[in-house]
């Protein structure tokens, strides 16, 4: 994506050049390319007259372009949420033939240069960021509807609005606009008509423009942060699908989206947002990429939850979707790439490690990916950005998901519209619900292949699904989900339920040794027995709190039976005397089964647009005890550090060519991380593990993406393994493992056709020697190789 104009061809051909040059290693392995222009905010499509020698007032600004009150703390107007600046001196006047005249040297130069077709797109924002709009903020500002921005900022254009009378003529409206014409209908028609004079193939909806009302909080039209009120529900529902038939009526241009900073359930719970029909509607829109926050807030738990949730079910006329990396934010004077990330690629291993389970449990990555922008601040392109990106954007896309991980989310699409719209709502468990899995994330559960539960009941009925732990929403009495997950734990199954079991059936609750008792929340004491993380210094918080707003209730249950031998408890919440079960596990048939009540660490009191977490120093992030239970249920991720405060490694575990690829982000590089899955513990390629306690513990790097093809299971010792060089015809790849003792080894191979060999005590030039004789397995997704009581080093190669 551009984000700077200048002045048209000429100039354009040298920057066209330049910039497909630059990024010539990932286009090559394109199948198609699309330049996506952000010439202002798109009131240039608003205000087109159909007159090609009109003015554009375009996108020449560093910081707000459209005038404010100062951010506090700024009596000078100096900062750039006070107010803007030209990103040059006397930056040129361009008009709407200069803009088509850009987008054509753009075309002409890819078509020359790459030998195959570039698309050009334009951009519609909601918001007053880009370039001053005299449409929306002073002639028609009865189409802005809500403050996103806040500071006294201009408000956001909303989808649905309507607009008053007015007797310019218009590109596509040249008797002018009717008293109340739906924005929809207008943007549609002015869009069809700038596209086509201008050269544009496509249009891009950002920063929420479509997806409901307050697209950048938490909060909205049904959630005050307080309470939830569902009465509008279906008004505001039938308002945001209006916009959509309104504007297909009279553009059919494709369509590429933003969407929100949030996720499916949270839309739904603030602002009634109906993804369900508006994927079903035949609106024909690529679904919306992951957003760019986590580059300003490092919350990649929210990051990831959202794109997981867009793609669990996918439109049928348009069943793929992006990826989208913030290099440069030319707006705001950051390039996120170069000081944001401080050079790390943390997040594009972390969101390229996202799959999706469609029907037939088949894998699906993302096969678009989209950059953010290629310019920076003052229209300069610095070769170090795509020089250091590429490599990493590569290496994440030949690693892409073709199985499911070693998790998988059971995702509601279905059941959260139903809780929305359904004559008794749920809201606050719509919310709560996906809320709760982004600070799931955040404590290092690493969720990332997701399937709808239209899809899993058939997949759990299968075997597709046997050797992965699912983690699921607690199931509502009487559905097909709900029978067919507890079928699949008792025939051997491992699951993590989270949330409130108030609409949990009978079979259920007596599944988990459960009874409904009396609810508790606010300030809760915490116990939890058993060794989970390690703090060398301070003690650990033994508070938390329970929002029973946020939380969708409290803690209302206990044991059924106290002398079950089968039942751990895995944490305990009271309030004075009342003691509850917040976390347990249990063997089920040949299954186990865990459950997590779950609470909320982030507080929407003190800022509505996202939330701000609790002080660790003082309570327990409520979403880490899930991270303890899933060891039950066979994952176990632990750390050792000194301070409470100290945040633990984000994680996700994708699988390929038989492969396991952990990425991770560290917050804090001093945080030590232990891995043990039940294929025991991951030896990463280019590393030394310390084993203790069945678990393979590492010091990472702020970013980091590893493979695993080797797991162990052994006491203690210094564990390493490294690349070999080949030096010989018959093997493509070797890895030298050292510091086995006594240990059992299973190796993942690339191929079930690869000839694998293991040399004990290897000596050049590995023809002769120990060849160790091993075992084979499978399973519904993997295949290995077993070695037992394996010590010394051991050279793998095939």
């Amino acid at each position: 994506m551009i984000g700077r104009l200048d002045a048209p061809r000429l100039v354009t051909v040298f920057v066209a050049e330049a910039m497909f040059t630059q990024w010539r290693s990932l286009i090559d392995r394109a199948d198609e390319l699309a330049v996506l222009i952000w010439a202002a905010d798109g009131s240039e499509i608003l205000d087109y007259r159909g007159r090609l020698d009109q003015p554009l007032e375009w996108a020449h600004y560093i910081g707000g372009a459209n005038p404010k009150d100062p951010v506090p703390g700024d009596p000078d107007r100096a900062a750039l949420h006070s107010r803007s600046y030209d990103f040059r001196d006397n930056p040129p006047h361009l008009t709407y033939s200069d803009l088509a005249q850009v987008v054509g040297a753009l075309k002409s130069t890819g078509r020359e240069l790459l030998g195959k077709p570039v698309s050009v797109g334009a951009t519609f924002d909601p918001g007053p960021e880009f370039a001053r709009s005299s449409f929306k903020y002073e002639r028609h500002s009865e189409i802005c509807l809500t403050h996103s921005m806040g500071h006294g900022q201009k408000p956001f254009v909303v989808c649905y609005a309507r607009l008053k009378a007015d007797d310019t003529p218009y590109a596509a409206f040249p008797n002018g606009i009717p008293e109340g014409l739906p924005l929809g209908a207008f943007l549609g028609g002015q869009a069809q008509k700038f596209a086509a004079d201008c050269g544009f193939d496509y249009l891009w909806l950002s920063n929420g423009f479509g997806f409901g009302t307050e697209t950048w909080a938490m909060t909205g039209p049904l959630f005050d942060g307080e309470k939830f009120a569902p009465a509008r529900r279906h008004e505001l529902a039938r308002d945001v699908l209006s916009f959509w038939r309104h504007f297909r009526q009279s553009c059919n241009l494709p369509v590429e989206t933003r969407g929100t900073n949030l996720s499916v359930g949270i839309d739904l719970a603030s602002d009634a947002t109906p993804a369900r029909e508006l994927y079903a509607g035949g609106f024909n829109f690529v679904v919306p990429v992951n957003s760019p926050w986590a580059a300003l807030d490092n919350d990649f738990g929210l990051e990831i939850v959202g794109a997981l949730s867009r793609i669990a079910v996918l439109p049928a006329d348009a069943p793929e979707y992006s990826f989208r990396f913030y290099t440069h934010d030319p707006w705001w004077l950051n390039s996120p790439w170069l000081d944001r990330y401080g050079r790390q690629p943390h997040d594009i291993y972390l969101p390229m490690s996202i799959g999706r389970l469609d029907a037939d449990g088949s894998t699906q990555a993302a096969s678009r990916l989209a950059l953010l922008t290629v310019d920076d601040s003052f229209g300069r392109m610095p070769p170090e950005v795509p020089n250091e990106v590429t490599p990493h954007l590569l290496r994440a896309h030949e690693d892409n998901p073709d199985a499911p991980g070693p998790v998988v989310w059971l995702y509601p699409f279905d059941e959260y519209h139903y809780l929305t719209f359904g004559a008794e709502p749920r809201l606050e468990e719509v919310f709560f619900c996906d809320n709760y899995m982004r600070g799931v994330i955040n404590a290092g559960v690493p969720v990332n292949t997701v399937v709808g539960t239209r899809y899993a009941v058939r997949l759990l009925d299968s075997q597709r699904l046997d050797s992965c732990i699912l983690v699921s929403r607690v199931p509502d009495a009487g559905g097909d989900l709900s029978a067919a997950l507890q079928r699949w734990i008792a025939r051997g199954g491992r699951a993590a339920l989270y949330g409130p079991l108030l609409h949990a059936d009978s079979g259920l609750l007596q599944m988990l040794n459960l009874s409904q008792v009396e609810a508790i929340d606010g300030q809760l004491e915490l116990e939890a027995p058993g060794n989970h993380d390690q703090l060398r210094i301070d003690a650990p918080a033994q508070r938390l709190i329970h929002r029973p707003t946020l939380c969708a209730g409290g803690y209302a249950h206990a044991l059924a039976d106290d002398a079950d031998a089968a039942t751990r408890v895995i944490a305990w919440v009271s309030a004075g005397n009342r003691r509850r079960v917040a976390a347990l596990a249990r063997n089920v048939g040949r299954g186990r089964i865990a459950w997590v009540r779950g609470s909320s660490r982030y507080d929407l009191g003190i800022a509505r647009s996202i939330g701000v977490p609790d002080d660790p120093d003082q309570y327990m992030p409520g979403e880490r005890i899930f991270r303890w239970a899933m060891a039950q249920v066979g994952l176990s991720i632990r750390t050792i550090s000194d301070l409470r405060a100290q945040p633990e490694p984000i994680n996700t575990i994708a699988r390929h060519c038989n492969g396991w690829f952990f990425s991770a982000f560290a917050p804090d590089m001093t945080v030590e991380v232990g891995y043990r899955l039940p294929q025991g513990a991951p030896i990463f390629v280019g590393t030394e593990a310390k084993m203790c306690d069945g678990h393979s513990w590492y010091r990472t790097g702020r970013a980091w993406h590893m493979e695993a093809r080797i797991f162990i299971e052994q006491s203690a010792g210094t564990v390493s393994c490294r690349e070999s060089c080949s030096c010989d015809i018959g093997a493509r790849r070797r890895l030298m493992v050292k510091g086995l003792s006594a240990a059992t080894v299973r190796f993942y191979p690339e191929s079930r056709e690869d000839n694998v060999r293991f040399l004990r005590n290897p000596a050049y030039p590995y023809f002769t020697g120990d060849f160790a004789e091993f075992t084979a397995g499978h399973d519904s997704n993997s295949h290995w190789l077993e070695l037992r009581n394996i010590s010394g080093p051991l050279l793998i190669s095939w």
